[in-house]
């Protein structure tokens, strides 16, 4: 039994689903190309002194390691395209202004991120390089959205918030990076919180609990601005880019719920700026997610502006609605007939699936066939 068992999270694709994947991959492909975005294939494993670099260093945990047999470095197999492309746009690609990059491609994790998710997830996203205003995270945002409508999410939640808020709050009490505190905010669990709070001034204590409770509809914002307005002015420029960007993406119309959380911390390491994740009713992972992450290129070379998102094609298709793929074919016989061969490779090139009858047996997808009645014709399967 154990030569046909896969490890653990990590599963094969069968026809039917893998139809339907690539059919949604080739979607959103053409979706990013008619927005602008330039695809790019980057490789699956690099030395892992620069996949590791910059923003994919939190990626450190996830990556699976070895060495190669020709340099006798250590290569790593990608855990996120998302520092690949970052990487491309700071060394490889050098165009000058604003750079739109997309890509699609298998990663692999040395564990799952969450209790369903899988260790070989299939990567698809994209990214915007060159342009730090609101503009760019208003499109990216806009472009993540249209992806799940293409993969037939309906009602969906975009979870929205910015970095800075937390940094300025953290630097006006003259905090240190706790990880204790910062695990207790991001989980939002009081008990823990109060733990990692011990020994703190009463006053920075109370600041923290209400950090972690702003999240809500927008009126959160104007709460965030009455609490935090003399204690961390700096706050207020990233609550008032929420601001901006919700103003904007209002538009994008019904089946859209807006959640801000100014304590999401999810990304905090590398995210500069604005934060942001797509749920779906009764799911519990996020579909997609991204974020703002300024000049993480500047260790390859060039420090660009830089915001995108990213997406798992499986867990796309699993939670969207069912795409339907009903793949028809055509019954051909197993006949050598120069005029059969060119009527098979004339439907073909016409985009129909054409299969051989082996055995005069019709393969179970076949609801047509091709008889012979003069010249060569179509009949539904069973009637000729």
């Amino acid at each position: 039994m154990k030569y046909w068992q896969l490890p653990q999270a990590v599963e094969e694709v069968l026809p039917e689903q893998a139809s339907a994947m690539e059919a949604l991959r080739r979607d959103l492909l053409d979706l990013y190309r008619s927005w602008g975005y330039e695809l790019v294939f980057p490789p699956l494993l690099e030395y892992s002194d620069s996949l590791l670099t910059g923003l994919g260093a939190d990626l450190d945990l996830l990556t699976f390691k070895l060495t190669d047999q020709l340099t006798g470095r250590t290569l790593g197999i990608r855990a996120d395209i998302t520092p690949q492309v970052a990487r491309i746009d700071a060394h490889s690609y050098l165009k000058e202004g604003v750079s739109r990059l997309c890509y699609a491609g298998t990663t692999l994790h040395t564990r799952p991120k969450s209790l369903m998710a899988s260790r070989c997830p299939v990567q698809i996203g994209a990214e915007l390089y060159g342009d730090n205003s609101p503009e760019a995270d208003i499109e990216i945002i806009g472009l993540m959205i249209d992806t799940l409508r293409e993969a037939g999410v309906g009602q969906m939640t975009i979870d929205i918030g910015h970095v800075g808020v937390y940094r300025a709050v953290f630097q006006a009490l003259d905090l240190t990076d706790d990880p204790a505190l910062f695990d207790a905010l991001q989980r939002k669990s009081a008990p823990d919180l109060s733990v990692a709070l011990q020994g703190r001034p009463e006053a920075d204590a109370q600041t923290i609990r209400a950090l972690m409770n702003l999240h809500g509809d927008r009126s959160v914002l104007n709460q965030a601005r009455e609490l935090l307005g003399d204690l961390a002015p700096n706050a207020l420029d990233a609550i008032d880019e929420i601001d901006v960007v919700l103003d904007a993406l209002e538009a994008e119309g019904d089946g859209i719920d807006w959640y801000v959380d100014l304590s999401e911390l999810r990304g905090l390491n590398y995210h500069t700026g604005l934060v942001f994740a797509a749920y779906a009713k009764g799911v519990g992972r996020a579909l997609a997610n991204g974020g703002r992450y300024d000049d993480i290129g500047e260790i390859f070379g060039r420090a660009r502006a830089a915001t995108g998102f990213a997406a798992d094609l499986k867990t796309l298709l699993a939670e969207g609605e069912a795409l339907e793929f009903g793949l028809t074919a055509i019954s051909a016989p197993a006949d050598r007939s120069p005029e059969l061969a060119k009527k098979i490779k004339e439907l073909r090139s016409q985009g129909e699936v054409v299969i051989t009858a082996l055995n005069g047996e019709h393969d179970s997808r076949c609801d047509r066939e091709l008889v012979m009645e003069n010249t060569w014709v179509i009949r539904p399967l069973g009637t000729a």
